[in-house]
């Protein structure tokens, strides 16, 4: 066996200061005999292992890590020499701020510069930044110390971007040792600068006067072509021409005109006859120029020709009159039906709407069209809800869209409704207030609308109610098949055959709809007829809970795959946190569901569901512990430990395994153990917290199965281990003894222990191993149950013995207080009562001379296997899990 080495020495440090990340040469003495044997290296108690480059014995290079001293030791520890000391320190220094423009001893990456404006460290290009030198003059560095400097600006900064900025500070900072010309001379370029920013729109017109001459080019071009073309007043011009043409008419009209004047009488009567023709011209021509107005479309035109023709011809006795008038009639009513048919095609808008509706109003049209267009777009509307289904099931098979078709059809249904409802409660409103008919409609109409409008009310809501649940039957025949009514379940089909929805789909669809709410909302209609939206989102909340559970289960019963096998210090492998962050990640994307939004109940509060959301969150802690058995009874084939990091000799400091090395089941059980102890102590009860934190119910009788259920496979576990190493050692006691036909009653004295305890005790010592390379929390749990089988197993075969001889008596005493010391640390009542009933079997101690022969003979054998039973000196923990 070789001489172990010195422990490393550090002598020198260069730079003995510097920030993080500088590079430092560190000399010394014994610091390693090679790379491998080099496994500790920390500088102001920060790791710096990982940057580590060893040259030789006496030199190693490395980097300087973001430690949290300001100055501190360095030091190194090797696989031969120990942990080591250091004659030297280094300090480190904050980083500077350093601008683009500042002189550096170092390169500056910029995609990690320090961000003046923010005072911190942020992926910014450099460009952006603020000129670090506002003063245009170079900075000199003082030497006053920075804790100084802040106790002398409380709650004030440096930098000058900062909204707490003092300039005393700056300049004692930068330029304590500036003369006062140069200070002059940084306000005259501070001045400088700012009459740069203050020129603004003038620089602006500077920079662009060409372009300014460039319009006024062109706008004389545009003069000069129009006094070309004689738009302006001057001799020659077409306008002057055409004012010399207009004044020659006006003069040849007024010379006509006095020659009329000069026939007075019989201008007279021949004004007087053109009257009454052109009176009864107006009836005459009134049925064709219906015709023509309405062809054109002028049906304002119309009516007040009508409403003319009806005060003046309406109660004629004139036989030729009544003729006219009849046509005009017949014409009117035409235009009524016309109208009419406009009012209710569709698709059409709410102005044409209303436009129709008071020409019908003023036309008197009989009936209510009014009503009858509110009817109407209650048709389309359900036809264009039940024509999006019947479209979007058609193309189910050809769909390739990322999104799920169902969620498309939601999507498209709700922004249908959107785009219709409003105009259609719109017309609702008007149609109450009276807005929808003519302001000059009688006042005897007006009150027989009023009573139309509360006769109409119930109707009108009926309406609304269809529309409401329509679009929520054809949003559950999409989402919920299994849930919709079995005589709307044909007709809300052709869905069959998909997958259901995940929990994120159903969240975006519960969000659509919730907008959709909110919208609907908007128009003040009542809360009564959107209470079937308000249901199915509450519906659909429960599914995406229920749903996001059970695909949460599905996952977690996928992590035993993910099983690495991986042991870190405390004995754990990343799948209990890997179970923890997906629950946690499930819970975190029910967040908005589980929120209720205003006039939104709970998701928890009808007892069906909490006891469906409590039985599923119980099935997902149920399935994990199904996992963690799975994995104890693992074929060894089956195992991946690639990546199995055990070191018995350094439980702290885990190095890999050999490749060749292969998990034994021993090894899997202590591993699962160990997970289950973690489970039970932090990561059920972290989930448990999660659960109330999202207002779940029941979390008591979550915690409670499921802790009863790990506590079962932990027990079961715990069992089959202690079965597997517990029973080779006490098997082997009996067989021991008794080796080459050894009789209590006949043998030679003592001399020491036999070698059939030597060998319980290596047996012991290895299991101590084992478990200690996994966990040290679990040693005393175990070794106190390996104990108590031996000790009972001891116990039984001492009191079957018959009779001792006196030497035989020593042995067996001998035999029984080795064992009992040596593992006296992890005694329990059971294994000391064992003891205690073992050596009660044995015959007393006669002399002061075979007491003394035992002492010596406990102390020869403690001393010979001092090495060996090392492990079993440490104390075990104060509480011991039996």
């Amino acid at each position: 066996m070789s001489r172990s080495r010195q422990p490393p020495l550090v002598t020198g440090i260069s730079p003995n200061e510097g920030i993080p990340w500088t590079k430092v040469t560190i000399r010394g003495e014994n610091l390693g005999t090679g790379p491998a044997d080099l496994i500790g290296l920390t500088i102001c108690g920060h790791n710096c292992l990982l940057t580590a480059e060893w040259m030789s014995a006496s030199k190693i290079v490395c980097r300087v890590g973001q430690a949290k001293n300001d100055k501190g030791d360095i030091i190194v520890t090797t696989k031969s020499g120990g942990k080591g000391t250091s004659t030297v320190s280094f300090k480190l220094l904050k980083p500077e701020k350093i601008g683009i423009l500042d002189q550096s001893a170092v390169w500056v990456d910029e995609m990690n510069y320090y961000d003046m404006r923010t005072d911190r460290n942020k992926g910014i290009p450099p460009l952006s930044l603020r000129p670090a030198n506002p003063l245009g003059i170079e900075i000199e560095k003082g030497k006053f110390p920075q804790k100084d400097l802040e106790m002398l600006f409380p709650g004030m900064s440096a930098d000058f971007t900062s909204e707490n900025f003092s300039a005393a500070w700056y300049l004692i900072e930068n330029h304590s040792n500036t003369s006062f010309e140069q200070l002059k001379m940084a306000i005259t370029h501070l001045k400088r600068q700012a009459n740069k920013k203050s020129e603004g729109s003038l620089a602006y017109v500077k920079g662009g006067l060409s372009t300014f001459f460039e319009a006024q080019d062109a706008l004389s071009a545009i003069h000069q072509k129009l006094e070309a073309d004689g738009t302006e007043k001057v001799e020659g011009s077409m306008t002057q021409k055409l004012e010399n043409v207009l004044n020659r008419a006006s003069n040849t009209a007024d010379t006509l005109f006095q020659e009329v004047l000069g026939r007075k009488d019989k201008a007279d009567s021949t004004r007087n006859a053109l009257n009454v023709l052109q009176r009864f011209k107006f009836l005459f021509n009134l049925p064709l120029n219906i015709e023509r107005n309405i062809q054109k479309g002028d049906y304002d035109v119309v009516i007040n020709d009508y409403e003319k023709a009806k005060s003046l011809f309406g109660k004629t006795e004139v036989q030729v009159f009544k003729k006219y008038y009849a046509e005009v009639e017949t014409r009117i009513e035409a235009l009524r039906e016309l109208l009419l048919e406009k009012l209710l095609e569709t698709p059409s808008t709410l102005h044409d709407q209303k436009r129709y509706i008071r020409y019908l109003s003023d036309l008197h049209a009989p009936g209510d069209p009014a009503w009858q267009c509110i009817g109407a777009q209650h048709r389309w509307i359900l036809q264009l809800m039940h024509g999006c289904r019947e479209g979007c099931v058609r193309d189910l098979k050809a769909w390739r869209c990322k999104t799920p078709h169902r969620v498309a059809f939601v999507e498209k249904l709700t922004k249908l409704v959107l785009s219709q409802l409003p105009n259609f409660w719109k017309l609702w409103i008007s149609y109450v207030n009276g807005s929808l008919f003519s302001e000059t409609a009688e006042k005897s109409g007006h009150i027989e609308r009023s009573k139309n409008v509360r006769q109409r009310q119930n109707d009108f809501k009926k309406m609304i109610q269809e529309v409401m649940q329509c679009l929520v039957k054809l949003v559950r025949g999409a989402l919920l098949p299994l849930g919709a009514a079995e005589g709307g379940g044909r007709q809300l089909g052709g869905w069959e055959g998909k997958a259901e929805l995940s929990g994120p789909w159903l969240a975006h669809v519960i969000q659509t709809l919730r907008l959709t709410y909110e919208s609907l909302a908007a128009l003040e209609i009542p809360n009564d007829l959107l209470q079937t939206i308000q249901d199915l989102v509450l519906d659909l909340r429960v599914r995406c809970v229920l749903v996001t559970l059970q695909h949460t289960a599905e996952d977690i019963k996928r992590l035993a795959e993910k099983e690495d096998w991986v042991v870190d210090s405390e004995g754990l492998t990343s799948l209990p946190c890997r179970f923890e962050r997906c629950v946690v990640l499930s819970l975190q994307s029910l967040r908005g569901v589980l929120e209720c939004k205003p006039g939104e109940a709970s998701v928890f509060q009808h007892p069906k569901t909490q006891e469906e959301v409590c039985q599923l969150s119980i099935n997902i802690m149920q399935v994990f512990i199904y996992c963690l058995e799975q994995l104890s009874t693992k074929p060894d084939a089956d195992v991946d430990t690639a990546h199995l990091s055990v070191d018995v000799s350094s439980p702290d400091l885990f190095g890999s395994i050999h490749e060749d090395f292969s998990l034994t089941s021993e090894q899997r059980l202590l591993i699962v153990l160990s997970n289950c102890c973690y489970l039970e102590r932090h990561t059920f009860l972290n989930i448990a917290e999660h659960f109330e934190k999202h207002n779940f119910q029941g979390i008591e009788k979550i915690t409670q199965v499921s802790m009863a259920s790990l506590k079962d496979l932990d027990q079961r576990l715990f069992e089959s281990y202690i079965e597997l190493k517990a029973d080779p050692i006490v098997g082997s006691l009996e067989p021991g003894i008794y080796a080459g036909y050894f009789d209590w009653r006949d043998c030679l004295p003592p001399t020491g222990v036999r070698n059939y305890l030597k060998e319980a005790l290596v047996n012991i010592i290895a299991v101590h191993a084992e478990v200690f390379t996994v966990s040290k929390d679990l040693v005393p749990r175990v070794l106190s149950r390996v104990v108590e089988a031996v000790s009972e197993e001891l116990s039984r075969l001492m009191q079957c013995v018959s009779s001792f001889s006196r030497n035989g008596a020593l042995q067996a005493r001998l035999e029984i207080c080795t064992l009992r010391d040596t593992v006296a640390a992890h005694l329990t009542l059971e294994s000391r009562s064992s003891f205690k009933q073992a050596l009660e079997a044995l015959p007393q101690l006669s002399s002061g001379a075979d007491r003394k022969l035992l002492e010596e003979l406990l102390s020869r054998v403690k001393s010979g296997m001092h090495l060996q039973l090392a492990c079993f000196q440490a104390a075990p923990p104060p509480a011991v899990k039996t």
